[in-house]
């Protein structure tokens, strides 16, 4: 019996080629330095954001796992002296497993901080804290007052939720003190979400 014939993959964003999102990317160099660790279930989901927005920052990481080897990411976190912050939201009544996360020191130069994003979602994430240590021990950095989610593909379970790509953007914006330095990014994004949509709708017209 003939097997159905393998999707050609795109070998940049590592999507089937018909629905390739290379175009979308608007790259930005950050001052900020940007480590994505992926939780492995991300990988092949069709509406992640975490893959644009590292194709969107040449300078970024992405590690994909859900429990890592301590001294990899040990190394992973403190490469070039940079100091490490978890993308986080506040947990009240939740000190992180037990164990209270320093305070971020922000008057550091951008240059020598390093942003660490947990893409997952918000159950997985809680996992990758609890799995990895080192990842609980970091400051955190928590964000406020953002604008409405552009994410209009995948539901969010509270209002303020956003997508990878937009809470790292604004992370970035409110570490390096600029409030347009990622629009391009966000706009990239919103035409990412559009071809979905487009794709999504084909797929129920013909069905």
């Amino acid at each position: 019996m003939n097997s159905l014939p393998r999707r050609l993959l795109c070998s940049t964003c590592l999507r089937p080629a018909a629905t390739c999102i290379c175009h979308w990317a608007a790259p930005v160099a950050s001052t900020v330095e940007v480590l994505i660790l992926q939780h492995p279930m991300e990988v092949s989901n069709a509406k992640g954001s975490a893959r644009l927005l590292h194709l969107c920052l040449p300078g970024s990481r992405m590690e994909v796992g859900e429990q890592f080897d301590e001294a990899a990411l040990q190394d992973l976190l403190e490469a070039g002296g940079r100091q490490p912050v978890l993308l986080y939201p506040d947990t009240p009544g939740d000190r992180s497993h037990g164990i209270a996360p320093p305070q971020f020191n922000a008057v550091l130069a951008p240059a020598q901080v390093r942003l660490v994003v947990l893409d997952a979602t918000w159950r997985k994430s809680r996992k990758m804290l609890y799995l990895n240590p080192a990842l609980q021990a970091l400051p955190r950095l928590p964000l406020r007052d953002t604008p409405p989610s552009h994410y209009l593909i995948r539901k969010a379970h509270a209002p303020d939720q956003l997508s990878t790509l937009e809470a790292s953007c604004y992370a970035l914006a409110q570490l390096e003190g600029t409030e347009q330095g990622y629009q391009c990014v966000i706009a990239a994004f919103d035409g990412f979400v559009a071809q979905q949509q487009a794709q999504a709708a084909r797929g129920s017209a013909a069905s």
